[in-house]
């Protein structure tokens, strides 16, 4: 039992996990004086993908990101997602993966731009299945925020940089990312989208011989709005970073889904 659990920590110790797909507290505007919890966003989605893979048929996250205090120079933040990986090998929504990202932050405006210190932590574990180690990093990152508005489209361009400040069994040592999205309103009540998100991962060398690993993913809709929320319907292509738990290798598939949101 030893010699195996050994195995199996090494076998861990250089697969690295699949990606979490999240969205990031979105641009706000400076309010006239200091002001507690102003701004609170909700957001549940469910992706099927066509992987052709039985252990990725459903991607779907839960979870939200609040405001905490907005100073008008700048914000404190607080961002929670739980990403749950469901297949069909053992049933028809068979949840295999359940990933959890945590993050604080603080920023500055700066202009119109908003500039982030942000803590980054992100664990990853298994459902149904047996998981003998943690699996879990911690970034510090440098995170910048911009909107820009023209002619009725709305423009957010995001993008991060961090350095891994602890790891638990992966073998990534800084991380990059850059997001974008261009929304246009078609009446009070629809409006119109589309988005393109890049990651990468350096490795760190001294415990890993492969290479820098790259992500991304495309995604167009429409987005229905309420009184009380929105929903998105949308399709796009995706390729993730180490996709399985145990596997350090990329996948690719298309997709189609929603996404439940409060803004």
């Amino acid at each position: 039992m030893r010699r195996a659990a050994c195995a199996a920590c090494l076998v861990c110790a250089f697969a690295p996990r699949a990606q979490a797909q999240w969205i990031a507290p979105p641009a706000a505007d400076p309010p006239a004086h200091a002001e507690f919890m102003p701004r609170y966003d909700f957001h549940l989605s469910a992706d099927a993908t066509a992987s052709g893979d039985d252990r990725f048929s459903f991607d779907t996250h839960f979870g939200g990101d609040m405001d905490l205090v907005d100073y008008k120079h700048g914000r404190g933040t607080i961002l929670i997602d739980y990403q749950a990986i469901l297949g069909d090998q053992l049933r028809p929504f068979d949840p295999n993966q359940g990933n959890y990202l945590l993050e604080a932050s603080s920023s500055a405006r700066v202009g119109t731009t908003e500039i982030f210190g942000v803590f980054h932590h992100e664990s990853r574990h298994l459902s149904d299945r047996a998981k003998i180690a943690a699996i879990a990093w911690n970034v510090a990152q440098v995170r910048v925020l911009q909107r820009f508005k023209v002619a009725g489209v709305t423009i957010d361009l995001r993008g991060d940089a961090g350095k891994m400040i602890q790891h638990a069994l992966v073998d990534y040592d800084w991380t990059a990312d850059i997001d974008g999205k261009i929304t246009g309103a078609i009446n009070p009540h629809t409006a119109i989208y589309a988005r393109g998100y890049s990651e990468t991962f350096g490795i760190n060398h001294d415990i890993s011989t492969r290479g820098r690993q790259t992500g991304r993913r495309a995604e167009a809709g429409v987005r229905l709005i309420g009184n009380g929320g929105a929903i998105e319907l949308f399709a796009g292509y995706e390729r993730v970073v180490d996709a399985d738990a145990f596997q350090a290798l990329p996948l690719s598939w298309a997709f189609g889904g929603f996404r439940l949101m409060n803004r």
